[in-house]
């Protein structure tokens, strides 16, 4: 079944919540680039139809579902490959980017009949693409923003500004003013969360963290995490509920965690998609990068790392103690008490 003709589409296939926040400038730049929104190709564990429910540039949202966890996607091997090929001509799309090194993608591309294809250029992907620019093979190594943002810079698309900054929805911030109720005084959110036990910090720490807060003022803090995070959850709740108001944010949706995100005061918490969806609502956000080192896409993140500097997947976070936490907030805000003023009611 044919589709009415879409103009272009924007290949990310990095399955990650974060992995998709920080192509929101690229993506915005090529829909202004073309003159109109864009048809996202995306995973599905990128949550991109919550992320960008708000998002102007994305009229559409078209799922690729290849390599999910714990079972085979309907577009894994070549009879999946020749599914997604199918997907793709049925939107007629004038022209296509990818924003990633994939040769089968870029295959899919040219086997779909996308008059016009535009990518990285890597290896095989040269065979498939037809327009240019190319990366030169050094970009390769670069993080996936970087080689998007030397795409766009080669090929001449502005990118007015290259944070993520992300719309909250009203009827996301209208839901979460009422779980919140009557403000109580600045909330800080914790992010608990995370899909990789080696950047997970831990119950007790953040229960020493929120404790710490509590003494020094703070009254309400949210727990932002997934199902994976109810126990953990409850604990912390359970040792620092006498101090403070503790809301648990358990599994709550996107735009939820957005607009959550956009009443704190800041963030604190596990380098995960709630870390980055904070900075991109315009909050700081003290990410503790323990297992695996930061990059600097946003300035609203301010990274903590072990006392040495030294990441490292077996026992980073557990170097990053509640005082060198306590100790970055104290160094970035000038105090760890609420300032008043906005501090006092978020």
């Amino acid at each position: 079944m044919l589709i009415d003709p879409d103009p272009t589409a924007v290949i990310q296939p990095l399955p990650g919540i974060g992995d998709m926040v920080w192509h929101l400038p690229h993506i915005r730049a090529l829909a202004a680039r073309w003159g109109g929104p864009v048809t996202l190709v995306a995973k599905p564990r990128s949550a991109a139809d919550q992320l960008f429910a708000a998002e102007t540039t994305v009229a559409k949202i078209l799922w690729m579902d290849r390599n999910p966890d714990n079972r085979p996607g309907r577009h894994d091997g070549p009879a999946g490959v020749m599914r997604l090929i199918a997907a793709l001509r049925a939107h007629r799309f004038r022209r296509a980017v990818l924003l990633h090194h994939s040769h089968t993608l870029a295959f899919a591309l040219m086997s779909a009949g996308i008059p016009e294809r535009y990518g990285y250029g890597f290896g095989l992907q040269r065979l498939f693409l037809n327009r240019p620019p190319a990366l030169p093979a050094a970009a390769l190594a670069l993080h996936p923003y970087d080689q998007a943002t030397a795409w766009l810079n080669i090929a001449g698309i502005p990118m007015p500004n290259p944070e993520p900054r992300l719309p909250v929805t009203a009827s996301a911030r209208r839901a979460v003013l009422d779980r919140l109720g009557p403000a109580s005084g600045g909330l800080v959110l914790l992010g608990i969360g995370t899909s990789e036990p080696a950047k997970q910090w831990g119950a007790t720490r953040f229960t020493e963290l929120a404790i710490a807060l509590a003494a020094a003022g703070w009254r309400r803090f949210a727990l932002a995490g997934g199902v994976a995070e109810a126990v953990m959850s409850e604990q912390i709740r359970a040792h620092v509920s006498t101090l403070a108001e503790v809301v648990p944010a358990i599994a709550w949706s996107l735009p939820e965690v957005a607009a959550l995100a956009a009443e704190a005061r800041f963030y604190i918490g596990n380098d995960t998609g709630a870390m980055n969806l904070a900075a991109a609502v315009g909050i700081r956000a003290y990410g503790l990068f323990g297992a695996v080192a930061p990059f600097h896409h946003a300035s609203r993140i301010i990274p903590i790392l072990p006392p040495d500097g030294q990441v490292s997947l077996q026992d980073g976070m557990a170097r990053i103690t509640p005082a060198t936490v306590l100790a970055a907030i104290r160094n970035d805000r000038g105090t760890l008490a609420p300032l008043g003023g906005s501090d006092a009611l978020a």
